[in-house]
């Protein structure tokens, strides 16, 4: 118990008081009206959605952070999409001690935002 009491104190517990200060829904799913329109750029760039910018740089995006690698040339950095898929569903699984919160695995986008969210950084 002792280590989901650290990943709930990195990861769980400063994401639901983020949720609760925006009037985030937890747990929307793509069914939601609230999810159905946006794009995998919106999903990166939003704070309510995958809020990439916030670790990355990512081409077009204004004030990027620097915690993680820049989101440039994906396809000649990563051997497949699916690779960059399971990164942002759980990147624990393929890098242990990563930073990075799993968006699949905690629910914090929908199958169909992680979807889109990877067909962007694919084409990045």
């Amino acid at each position: 118990m002792r280590g989901f009491s650290r990943w709930a104190a990195k990861y769980a517990v400063p994401a639901l008081a983020i949720c609760a200060l925006m009037e985030v829904p937890v747990g929307a799913n793509a069914s939601d009206e609230f999810n159905s329109g946006y794009s995998g750029r919106d999903i990166a760039f939003r704070l309510d959605k995958g809020n990439c910018l916030a670790c990355h740089v990512i081409p077009g995006g204004e004030a990027p952070g620097n915690i993680g690698p820049p989101l440039i040339a994906m396809k000649s950095r990563y051997s497949s999409r699916e690779l960059i898929r399971k990164l942002i569903w759980d990147p624990e699984l393929i890098k242990p001690g990563i930073t990075m919160p799993p968006f699949g695995k905690n629910q914090i986008l929908s199958e169909s935002e992680i979807e889109r969210l990877v067909d962007f950084i694919w084409a990045l």
